[in-house]
């Protein structure tokens, strides 16, 4: 399909078209392209950007959105999540995922980065609804000496990579994932290693989410989490590490070192009490920083717009410099930063020959009146409900309310007739 964006503003505050062909973006420009196209958008001066990255979902936590309110994160998970978690069916994270999918395309987002159970639901929606998604089946081990071979979860995450890894034209991508060290034994994470190394994917895992986490990986092991993983080889594949809010300087400097990849998840984290992420340092340390969400469980809204803002805000009030995380800074982190921390070369950035993953946010909205730049509209002002349309790879997904590859009532009823928590 050829589609001509016009009247349209960019996040550089020009003004012109955008034309897209065979999925990706064929022309950016003050004047209007040659050639007949399959359907002509008329922007009306809205703002139109590159999709963006959510590098941190368990998407099917749909299901406990406001269930384990005003917890600590030890309590939140041995208390309500994991006792609920052991009532998951295929059935219900089929339902959850698809609810989050609606709920991401509405808010903006293209791509995903998932680490739960059930992948093979999970990835069954995300290839029906034309999203993007790095997928990951969440490993852990609890037995000293404990092996991956022949683990059912491991071998889980193996029939999920075989299966599904580059489905949907590349629009679906398998990790391998490790949910945490203090939620595996040392063996068991060296194999998990060696196999994502070989089979030179990407490892999703938490990081230093928590203070007692932390301390407790130095007083059990003698060393820091990022280190110990570096000791059983993690780092020799692309990490993405989720949260990274007590990381030391030594962290920092080896995740870079590395080409790790931390996801600032701030809203989750300020909601679970585990601190606040040191943005200025991470980025300063040379490390490639994305956005995430988290769960809804822990935040309680996919919406990446409303983490921009409060990673900006963090940042310049903890630092009381207003200089801090600019926005054009927040917006690489949600967008390009992200693609690149998936895999997805080629994605994330509003330029020609770049995947046609666009968005356009309304600037007519009461909230975004006047806007005098739209970069700075979009991070302090636009909020996930102005957003108009979310285009996949030039397929329009969501438009205005109206979902082509979902059906959002179904959706909805499935949904409400198998959460039962």
């Amino acid at each position: 399909m050829r589609l001509l964006f016009y009247n349209a503003r960019f996040p550089d505050n020009t003004t012109g078209f955008l034309s897209v062909e065979k999925g990706r973006i064929a022309y950016i420009g003050s004047s209007r392209p040659a050639g007949s196209f399959s359907r002509e958008i008329d922007c009306e001066g809205n703002l139109l950007m590159s999709g963006l990255f959510n590098l941190h979902c368990h998407a099917a936590m749909t299901l406990f959105r406001g269930y384990g309110e005003d917890l600590p994160l030890q309590r939140w998970l041995h208390e309500r999540i994991f006792p609920a978690e052991d009532r998951l069916s295929s059935e219900k994270v089929r339902a959850a995922t698809a609810l989050a999918v609606a709920e991401m395309l509405r808010g903006g987002i293209v791509s995903f980065s998932d680490m739960y159970f059930f992948c093979e639901d999970s990835a069954e929606v995300i290839l029906s609804s034309g999203i993007k998604a790095n997928l990951s089946r969440s490993l852990v081990s609890f037995t000293e000496g404990q092996r991956a071979k022949g683990d059912p979860r491991f071998e889980e995450a193996v029939a999920l990579y075989r299966a599904y890894h580059n489905a949907g034209n590349g629009r679906l991508k398998i990790d391998m994932s490790l949910h945490a060290e203090y939620s595996n034994v040392e063996s068991y994470i060296r194999d998990v290693a060696d196999y994502t190394a070989a089979q030179g994917l990407i490892l999703e895992t938490h990081l230093s989410e928590t203070k007692e986490e932390h301390d407790d990986c130095v007083a059990r092991r003698g060393m820091t989490p990022a280190a110990f993983f570096e000791k059983c080889g993690l780092f020799a594949s692309p990490v993405v590490c989720a949260h990274g809010v007590w990381l030391t300087a030594d962290d920092r400097a080896l995740l870079a070192a590395r080409g790790a990849t931390v996801v600032h998840n701030p809203c989750s984290n300020l909601k679970l009490g585990s601190g606040v992420a040191p943005l200025a340092l991470l980025t300063s340390a040379g490390i490639n920083v994305a956005l995430g969400t988290d769960g809804a469980a822990s935040n309680n809204t996919l919406d990446l717009f409303r983490e921009m803002y409060v990673a900006s805000l963090l940042s310049k009030g903890i630092s009381r410099d207003p200089t801090q995380a600019p926005a054009a800074a927040l917006l690489a982190m949600a967008t390009v930063n992200g693609a690149r921390a998936q895999g997805r070369e080629g994605c994330g950035e509003l330029r020609a020959g770049s995947a046609a993953d666009l968005i356009l946010v309304d600037l007519d909205s009461l909230n975004n009146i006047p806007s005098y730049d739209p970069l700075y509209t979009l991070l302090y002002s636009a909020s996930s409900r102005d957003v108009l349309m979310t285009v996949v790879d030039g397929e329009i997904l969501y438009e205005k309310g109206v979902f082509y590859t979902l059906d959002i009532e179904k959706i909805k009823e499935e949904f409400k007739r198998v959460c039962d928590y």
